[in-house]
């Protein structure tokens, strides 16, 4: 039997990504971001109230980055969310974060978050928020890849869960993709 809940706001997985720019003076601001997904081979769209400093940012400089949050780094990674860049314009200094400037795009990599996207913005509907960027590159830190490429496993990037107000690490491997479906063949 299932339960009815009505029109919420739960999927799984949720990405947590961490949206990182430049302020005007040049020093950097990120924020935390739950709905977005990828929208064509190397678009990502996200839903970003335009009140948000970060907002602001990206369409100032037309870049910014998405860093997939992980594990290791929930508490400056909430934090991001919970504080607004408006109030408290160094966020950097009570996250403990580094940055290194994009070699691709004009805005900030933190350090401490293994993955990101870099990303050009594309488009900025003013009436539905909706943020579409064009990805220009995705840089990993090699101590979360395998054999040259990403491993999830040693990434840890967590999810939201919308429904207990919680973040949730993915877990391990249960099938191939584009493979084990042809057994039904």
């Amino acid at each position: 039997m299932r339960k009815n809940f009505g029109p919420k706001t739960w999927m799984y997985p949720q990405p947590v990504l961490i949206l990182a720019s430049y302020n005007e003076d040049g020093t950097s601001n990120a924020m935390n971001a739950a709905w977005g997904c990828m929208s064509d081979v190397n678009q990502i769209a996200i839903y970003v109230d335009k009140r948000h400093k970060t907002a602001e940012n990206i369409l100032n400089r037309k870049a910014y980055t998405v860093s997939m949050a992980v594990a290791s780094q929930v508490v400056p990674c909430d934090y991001v969310g919970v504080v607004s860049g408006h109030k408290q314009p160094d966020k950097f200094a009570h996250t403990g974060w580094t940055i290194t400037k994009s070699e691709h795009v004009d805005a900030p990599l933190i350090n401490e978050l293994p993955m990101t996207l870099e990303c050009r913005l594309i488009s900025y509907d003013e009436e539905s928020e909706l943020m579409v960027g064009e990805i220009v590159n995705v840089s990993a830190d090699e101590s979360v890849l395998t054999e040259g490429v990403i491993d999830p496993a040693k990434l840890q990037p967590i999810a939201y869960d919308s429904c207990n107000h919680a973040y949730v690490v993915l877990g391990g491997k249960v099938g191939n993709a584009f493979k084990d479906g042809f057994a039904l063949k």
